[in-house]
């Protein structure tokens, strides 16, 4: 057994955790990266075939970081967002120009996004540990001592803050003993990507409909990126049926403001569920990303979440000799929550708002939609949350470097 001492020791390679590591590069700190997946790995949903949306605030974030030159050929801009409810009248229409900005957000695959971040993981010299588990943490007054399993056979570092961003099935989570609510909304995210007969016009769908929201989200080569929620049973369907019946039965639920839409990409699945830590941090340890809140893909704000936590932890840790104070802990956790709470508030409002089948309420999200297409000032509100400009912004998200 050998002994490998860090200030930081980061659980977690993903997009989330490779994006903390890039962001503390200036910081002149020995960082440590533990990842069970190899960047590669069938599993290592960094690479998979999702998108992400990105927020024009996590732009802002990767931009100062320096990595938007390598990710600007593969972001497809929105200029718009169309929010509607089937079958009833009511719509919400947000557009870049009221905003006055270049776009409200980016869609990236995850096989261009997960690679740049791992890089920029790699060139800040930090310690990256892959494939790696953890099997024990001892937290102490001064370190938090954690127990690997490496290839090369086991390793104990001592740190004086771990982080952990393993994801909402958090391991490390448990192992600290840490408690989740979680809600399970017995929904499936059937994702894929299709070619509309008409052009998107850089502007992203979100429709709700019987079965839950639909997002259509503007791709290159005039693709849109599709995620479909729907019950179990039916996620089977649509899983299993031949392109043509998926599109058909998908061009039933979207309707045709694109037109009719002639071609599918290979198609996945994932349940989903709410996520929400009992607590976000304690003695010599932080939790970010999906390990601290993970949500409903509704308005697409995963993953700008988890990001804004990592310029928050950046922007704290920067601030202080010791990573793992208690007091800086602290004051990141009070950051952070209230933006922890108004997205899972909205995500997961808007969710149990649009499923339900009580006709006052169908009446209601109808007028609801209208009354903030009209409104200027609720609807730049909503516009600034889902954009991430939302409250006290860290100094990444202000487009000033930590260093």
């Amino acid at each position: 057994m050998s002994n490998y001492d860090s200030d930081i020791l980061i659980i977690g390679g993903g997009m989330v955790g490779a994006s903390l590591a890039a962001a503390l590069a200036p910081l002149s700190l020995r960082v440590t990266v533990v990842e069970a997946k190899a960047p590669r790995d069938p599993g290592q949903p960094s690479y998979d075939d999702r998108s992400t949306a990105l927020a024009y605030g996590s732009r802002r974030i990767i931009e100062t970081l320096g990595l938007w030159p390598a990710l600007e050929s593969a972001a497809t801009p929105i200029h718009g967002i169309h929010v509607s409810d089937r079958g009833r009248f009511g719509v919400t229409r947000l557009d870049r120009d009221e905003q006055g900005l270049p776009a409200l957000g980016y869609v990236v695959d995850n096989r261009a996004l997960g690679p740049v971040l791992w890089r920029a993981m790699e060139q800040s010299q930090v310690e990256i540990l892959c494939p790696a588990g953890i099997k024990a943490i001892n937290l102490k007054r001064d370190c938090a001592e954690v127990s690997v399993s490496t290839e090369d056979g086991p390793v104990v570092c001592n740190t004086r803050l771990l982080v952990v961003a393993d994801g909402a099935r958090s391991t490390t989570r448990e192992l600290l003993g840490i408690g989740a609510d979680i809600t399970r909304y017995e929904q499936i995210a059937v994702i894929t990507n299709v070619t509309p007969e008409k052009y998107h016009e850089h502007v992203a769908y979100e429709r709700f409909t019987d079965t839950g929201p639909l997002a259509f989200l503007p791709m290159s080569n005039g693709r849109c990126s599709v995620v479909w929620t729907l019950p179990p049973d039916e996620a089977d369907t649509a899983l299993l049926c031949d392109d043509d019946q998926f599109l058909s039965a998908l061009q039933d639920a979207f309707g045709h403001r694109l037109g009719r839409l002639t071609r599918c990409g290979s198609r996945h699945s994932y349940p989903l569920f709410l996520v929400k830590a009992a607590q976000i941090s304690g003695e010599r340890h932080v939790l970010i990303g999906n390990a601290a809140h993970g949500l409903h893909p509704v308005a697409g704000q995963g993953f700008n979440l988890g990001l804004r936590d990592v310029a928050a932890l950046a922007d704290v840790i920067a601030d202080n000799d010791d990573p793992g104070d208690a007091i800086a802990l602290r004051r990141y956790t009070q950051w952070r929550e209230s933006d922890h709470d108004r997205v899972i508030n909205l995500t997961d409002g808007l969710v149990r708002l649009f499923t339900s089948d009580f006709a006052p309420v169908k009446l209601a999200r109808g007028a609801g939609l209208a009354a903030l297409d009209l409104l200027g000032a609720p609807r730049g509100a909503f516009a600034r949350q889902t954009m991430g400009l939302r409250g006290r912004l860290p100094r990444l998200a202000r487009g000033v470097p930590l260093r």
